[in-house]
């Protein structure tokens, strides 16, 4: 069976963050590029070959098997996958699964108390009521009736993780949970681990948008990365970062959305309501030390809104960039100091 997981990542896209391209120099030392499609989109591996003996044959067949075991555990687009096993599930008791979905239920459930519900894994139901899950795209909205029943679905708190032995529990049969807001990143770390596993100190990984970046690129500079302007049909770079140890996700609602009667509805559903974010912000990004965290904070902030979002960002300490739409173009602000533009 063919897997995909759709550029909407459930919540929103994560186009937002280009690399930039990696340049000669460094004294002669190479940066060895993987990359190849992984979940709907694409991966990119950069690392810095110090000795100039890695096998990329070796290092590649590493990072697919990483990749593909996420997807097997955690894709919707798959009807083998074990996330679509769970969710077919008809059981309220506690259901055996792996660790690693274990892991990725419990990070989301923190982020979403650490968010106010903002986050939510258990928001499929809407995103599939909206047209912008696995299922038929909508051509208009849904009823009022189709979204609280919808709502009536939804809630981290309906779903309960165990460590050992591994398991999830639903308190509701038809419980869907999604991760999509969440396997990228979670993939990114995972590969980032494997690699510094191997030794390795110096270099970035990147999936449809969530990167993750360790030590410095072939220059002894911290990597350079561009965050892009969220604007539909356009690549163009809103302002250039420099990380190290650190990672990155942007959230943006410029890429998918559908129209009907001139109102423009985003894929971005704010799960504490049920309905498409209806605010000006364009695309929020947000750096931490583990992609996981970015990918779904960033989602949460881009669903908040410019002002709650930013609210919620100064007050918890997040590292974040706002990017806001105004009747002049774009606006931007942010939590930290990102020195000049």
């Amino acid at each position: 069976m063919v897997s995909r997981y759709p550029a909407v990542r459930g919540l929103y896209v994560a186009l937002g963050i280009a690399l930039l391209p990696a340049c000669g120099g460094g004294g002669g030392t190479p940066t060895l590029h993987i990359a190849g499609p992984t979940m709907g989109t694409h991966y990119n591996v950069k690392i810095v070959d110090r000795t100039g003996r890695l096998d990329a044959k070796t290092i590649k067949a590493g990072i697919e098997s990483i990749l593909n075991l996420v997807d097997e555990q955690m894709s919707t687009y798959r009807d083998d996958s074990e996330l679509s096993r769970l969710n077919a599930n008809p059981s309220t008791n506690w259901i055996e699964t792996s660790l690693d979905l274990v892991d990725v239920v419990d990070a989301a459930k923190r982020i979403s108390r650490l968010t106010d519900g903002a986050f939510d894994v258990t928001v499929g139901p809407l995103v599939n009521l909206w047209g912008f899950g696995p299922h038929v795209r909508r051509e208009s909205p849904p009823s009022a009736d189709e979204i609280r029943g919808a709502l009536s679905r939804v809630g981290y708190g309906k779903v309960a993780v165990r460590r050992s032995p591994p398991g999830i529990r639903k308190s509701k049969a038809d419980i869907v949970i999604d991760l999509s807001a969440i396997a990228k990143g979670y993939a990114v770390d995972k590969i980032s681990d494997h690699l510094a596993s191997l030794g390795l100190s110096d270099y970035l990984v990147e999936i449809g948008g969530d990167l993750r970046a360790s030590g410095r690129n072939i220059h002894g500079a911290p990597w350079a990365i561009a965050i892009e302007k969220p604007a539909p049909g356009g690549r163009e770079v809103q302002r250039v970062v420099s990380i190290t140890d650190q990672a990155v996700a942007t959230s943006g609602d410029y890429r998918n959305y559908f129209e009907t009667r001139g109102q423009r509805y985003s894929h971005t559903i704010n799960p504490l309501t049920g309905f498409p974010v209806s605010h000006g912000l364009a695309s929020v990004t947000v750096w931490s030390t583990s992609a996981t965290e970015a990918d779904a904070i960033a989602t949460a902030l881009m669903a908040l809104g410019p002002e709650a979002g930013y609210t919620l960002a100064r007050r918890q300490k997040l590292a974040a960039y706002f990017v806001a739409r105004t009747e002049t173009g774009f606006t931007a602000k942010s939590t930290i100091d990102l020195g000049p533009d």
